[in-house]
């Protein structure tokens, strides 16, 4: 079946997670992607695992989750050599991505103003950090300081604990979201204008955009949320909305009646609680109350009690039972690709559904340079001369 983004090149120099992930997206949707990477390293990424342990022995599960659908392209930047090659293949590009700190990529020549000028099409898409001026542009740009610095770390966890940030790369993941709404935006304003332009997406600001209620409820109100003692789930809302232990595990129970829930657990003792006064005020002592009833009930026979009344709950999960679990198999979430290297690898799948044009997995993540001399043939090189830049170690 055709892709949606079929015909639609993509140039892209970003490495780590968020230029990554979204240039995987695009290439789940068809565009062709030419991930530019150092000769030899590679991708920072491709150097970093959990646990010291590598898929296959040698390669890095964060690497191959954000760079299926891509070929690599192993070139020196700072070569001169280089801007004869990733000029040329600019002038046909629809998209370039990039997430070096602020300035690093016009200094070697691959800015907006030097590929928009061979390209005036060209849509150049940037992430950073903090954005490109400012008192922290120069700041690195990681998830966790982000998480840290935009009060999702604050509003995570108990009030007699640290700050909790959120266990998955949060900033960047919405950073490369971002990148996509803005690339997309533009390929369909230039399908209408013929003119390219520039994109710039920041992590800081994502971050704070995601926690539009929460802001918008401090910003009026110009007080922050606590965040309770107990497993209340959220610094502002009122119990019974939380994690609950069972015998066996946890559950967790969101945005229902409270009588609902006494019915269920049997325990009339806290009915005296059901008052809109209390439920926030008093929410720590009453998930204590409620969680001394949960304790006794195992997580499915509890779980079963609350869906039959219409309570809006669910069981807290880890990865490895989140991965198998029978909804996440019934839709095929889980799928598997081939790597040269390190054999099958199970990923997430795309998620996007799309009728006519639907996005697959094409092709693994690649091995450094794997497809540099394919890339250089394309754009008009013979072997002698990609013999001659190898040499010289322009390429690998």
């Amino acid at each position: 079946m055709p892709k949606a983004l079929e015909g639609v090149k993509v140039l892209d120099f970003s490495h780590l997670l968020q230029g990554p992930f979204a240039t995987q997206l695009l290439g789940d949707m068809g565009a062709s992607v030419i991930k530019v990477e150092r000769p030899g390293q590679g991708d920072l990424f491709r150097t970093m695992t959990f646990k010291n342990k590598w898929i296959g022995g040698t390669e890095s599960p964060n690497f191959l989750a954000w760079n299926r659908n891509k070929r690599s392209l192993a070139i020196d930047l700072k070569s001169p050599e280089a801007k004869d090659v990733l000029y040329e293949i600019a002038r046909t590009a629809d998209v370039i991505v990039q997430n070096f700190r602020p300035g690093v990529l016009a200094r070697l020549g691959f800015g907006y103003d030097d590929l928009s000028s061979i390209n005036p099409r060209i849509i150049y898409c940037s992430g950073s950090g903090y954005g490109e001026d400012g008192p922290y542009s120069t700041r690195p740009g990681q998830d966790m300081l982000l998480q840290g610095l935009t009060g999702i770390a604050a509003a995570t966890g108990r009030a007699d604990g640290p700050p909790t940030p959120v266990g998955a790369g949060f900033a960047d993941q919405i950073g490369a979201m971002n990148m996509v709404y803005g690339i997309l935006s533009a390929l369909y304003w230039r399908e209408r204008s013929g003119h390219g332009q520039e994109v710039k997406v920041d992590l800081m600001s994502g971050l704070l955009q995601h926690q539009n209620q929460e802001l918008v409820w401090v910003m009026n109100m110009q007080e922050n949320l606590d965040r309770p003692n107990s497993s209340i789930g959220h610094p502002g809302v009122e119990a019974p909305f939380g994690v609950y232990p069972t015998s066996d595990g946890w559950v967790t129970i969101a945005m229902s009646p409270f009588q609902k829930l006494i019915e269920v657990l049997e325990a009339p003792e806290l009915t005296a609680y059901n008052v809109p006064a209390r439920l926030y005020v008093e929410r720590d002592e009453i998930w204590k109350a409620i969680a001394a009833h949960t304790r006794n009930w195992t997580t499915s026979a509890l779980l079963e009690a609350m869906l039959a009344v219409d309570i809006w709950c669910g069981e807290i999960k880890q990865h490895l039972q989140a991965a198998e679990d029978p909804q996440v198999v019934h839709r095929g979430i889980v799928q598997t690709y081939r790597h040269s290297t390190a054999g099958d690898v199970k990923v997430i799948g795309p998620v996007v559904q799309m009728s006519a044009t639907p996005p697959t997995i094409e092709r693994g993540a690649p091995t450094v340079g794997q497809h540099t001399d394919e890339i250089l043939r394309e754009y008009g090189l013979d072997n002698a001369a990609i013999r001659d830049l190898r040499n010289r170690g322009v390429v690998s």
